[in-house]
């Protein structure tokens, strides 16, 4: 059965999935399926909700990123993640998505990211690093979640910082600096 990819060698990123037939825009790429579950976030791992992360089976890990992706992310009923097309693939192209779709934050990868894209932002951050405009573009291929544990995070009360007289406010380690400026 043809699904319309397959594994391939990439000169500059080891392995990548490429198109084996055109994609439209809106269409299904590629269907998740989980495989596990897993106990942390890592350069393989599906963020799935605020704290959960899974493996999905088959082809799907070996998706590369792109901060200009030609998929996005979309779950279906088993919380999986399917990709989607966001622009028109055709065959013989490299199907990428960007990691931060998926996971809110993201530090296991390489210090600067390898997509070639004219859009590269230089690294592979998570959802949280995107800049507002990033998002915006995204709107409709991202995991919901990332929206939410977003609206969350702007909702909660700023903590509050007090400023030591004549000093950094009283953080941790502007209490630290300003205890070892006083001795």
């Amino acid at each position: 059965m043809n699904d319309g990819y397959e594994l391939q060698r990439t000169e500059a990123k080891g392995e990548g999935v490429f198109s084996t037939r055109s994609f439209r825009v809106g269409e299904t790429v590629m269907v998740g399926v989980i495989d596990r579950e897993l106990d942390q976030n890592h350069s393989h791992a599906s963020q799935i909700g605020a704290k959960r992360f899974v493996l999905h089976g088959g082809l799907v890990p070996k998706v590369n990123h792109s901060c200009e992706p030609n998929c996005g992310i979309r779950l279906n009923a088993s919380g999986a993640h399917d990709l989607i097309a966001r622009r028109l693939i055709t065959a013989d192209q490299e199907i990428t998505f960007d990691y931060a779709m998926r996971n809110y934050s993201v530090s296991h990868f390489a210090a600067h990211c390898r997509c070639g894209s004219p859009r590269c932002r230089d690294r592979i951050t998570g959802w949280q690093g995107l800049p507002a405009e990033r998002k915006a573009d995204y709107h409709g291929f991202v995991a919901p979640y990332l929206i939410e544990i977003d609206r969350r995070a702007r909702a909660a009360p700023a903590t509050r910082r007090v400023p030591l007289a004549g000093g950094p406010a009283a953080t941790p380690t502007g209490i630290a600096s300003r205890a070892a400026e006083l001795q």
